[in-house]
């Protein structure tokens, strides 16, 4: 290490840690498609238990937003499944639908946070106008 150099500070290292896990969780949702839920699951629970622990709003927000994602994608999921009992073919179409929905929350959220941006463009500020 040089002079110029200056050790990581714990905030810094707590700040990567949560990078990190964020990225780890949008994975796991995004994922969760492959294992029936279960990873969609572990990844809710680990939403909830850090969404109020994150002192920065842009973790508060992205955490709320894949919560979201996952109790309206299980309501969509639930509405649609009396389809199966039509026929196979539109139960997939409804399934697919709320496939495609799902997924593309999950990747405009993860994008959204590599750029260190909300996940959804809503002023966080109430007074501002939109």
């Amino acid at each position: 290490m040089s002079l110029t150099e200056q050790p990581p500070t714990p905030q810094m290292l707590r700040s990567s840690g949560d990078r990190i896990l964020m990225h780890v969780l949008y994975g796991l949702h995004t994922l969760a498609w492959f294992s029936a839920g279960v990873l969609a699951l572990v990844a809710l629970i680990i939403n909830y238990i850090r969404r109020s622990d994150d002192p920065e709003l842009l973790y508060q927000a992205h955490h709320r937003y894949m919560i979201a994602t996952f109790w309206w994608t299980l309501l969509w999921l639930i509405v649609s499944a009396p389809l199966w009992l039509l026929f196979i073919f539109p139960g997939w179409l409804a399934y697919l639908a709320v496939l495609i929905w799902y997924l593309y929350r999950c990747l405009k959220g993860w994008l959204r946070f590599r750029d260190d941006r909300p996940p959804t463009d809503f002023p966080t500020d109430p007074t501002t106008p939109t």
